[in-house]
């Protein structure tokens, strides 16, 4: 592994110990004994482990893109040096994006996590508006029945 994802494991792993007050692998067990007592830490180590995994395929897409490197002539870069750099990148996007929902999920403050979500404190009959008008409006001077069979 690199220091790179050290860095994102190990800061997401202290603040998943931080938010559930115990250390990943006692919330592991925690939460492989009574899954539905906390949805929040369930999904916290759900997550975890699919970040844990992208991780991996992170780290075995950079040996690639090394070792392909490594057999090409200096200053040369084809197909298969390409193929394995855009391994790299979408690895890297999965790491990452898998990285952001945690990061979501740890935050009690993120928008949606709080409250009725990003109405709060609106009533529910005060976010609906009057719904749109679907019938065709009269013309002036034509009656209603001219108005109506045009459109038929």
């Amino acid at each position: 592994m690199s220091d790179d994802s050290d860095d994102v494991m190990g800061v997401l792993a202290t603040r998943i110990e931080e938010r559930f007050r115990m250390s990943l692998p006692a919330l592991r067990r925690a939460v492989a004994v009574a899954p539905h007592a906390s949805p929040d830490a369930t999904e916290a180590v759900r997550w975890y482990g699919l970040l844990a995994t992208a991780q991996e395929s992170l780290d075995r897409a950079e040996d690639a893109l090394v070792a392909v490197l490594m057999a090409e002539a200096p200053g040369e870069l084809d197909d298969p040096a390409m193929e394995a750099a855009q391994r790299v990148n979408t690895a890297v996007d999965v790491r990452d994006g898998r990285a952001m929902v945690l990061r979501f999920l740890l935050d009690p403050d993120a928008p949606g996590r709080r409250g009725p979500g990003v109405w709060r404190g609106s009533a529910p009959a005060a976010r609906r508006g009057q719904a749109p008008t679907t019938s065709i409006p009269a013309r002036p001077g034509l009656p209603v029945s001219k108005v109506q069979g045009a459109f038929r």
